[in-house]
């Protein structure tokens, strides 16, 4: 494979990824459904992986740095496959058992620390249980789960290609 046609399979995602925030962002401002703190995580970690597809297709790297930005790459698909993996858990949970409603993501990053913050959200609250948009009866969350799986099967196949030099 040449370094172009690698260039392009690294354009390839990013550009995914600035789709599904297109998406996201239209969604938002368009239909008016406004995210939960946990879709606001997924839409950063869609940010990052696009973010380092577009790094690694600037500066294609072979070898080791290739696998730098693959190490990476799956760890950041890996977080986004958690956090939307327990928000579709959240989803299924039973009415009773769903977490009480918290503040938003901002007013806690604004009282409290990043950490902190980070760990009340993860944890969940009730508007993140709520399925407000479905396409072919599964929701945004579900949809989202299977893009990081993929994104990370990819990776995976973009991170061992053997690209010529």
């Amino acid at each position: 494979m040449t370094k172009n046609t690698f260039r392009l399979l690294s354009f390839l995602p990013a550009l995914f990824c600035a789709g599904l925030l297109g998406y996201a962002y239209y969604v938002e401002y368009r239909d008016f459904l406004l995210p939960c703190n946990l879709c606001i995580l997924q839409r950063v970690v869609f940010f990052a992986i696009g973010a380092l597809f577009l790094l690694a297709l600037l500066k294609p790297a072979l070898h080791w740095g290739r696998k730098l930005f693959g190490g990476l790459l799956a760890l950041t698909t890996a977080t986004g496959i958690a956090i939307s993996g327990r928000h579709v858990w959240m989803q299924g949970l039973p009415p009773e058992e769903v977490p009480d409603c918290g503040p938003s993501l901002g007013m806690m990053m604004e009282n409290d620390s990043i950490f902190s913050a980070l760990s009340t959200v993860l944890t969940g609250s009730g508007s993140c249980a709520e399925i407000k948009w479905e396409l072919f009866g599964l929701s945004m969350p579900t949809w989202t789960l299977f893009c990081f799986i993929g994104l990370f099967i990819y990776t995976l196949i973009w991170t061992f290609i053997k690209v010529e030099s």
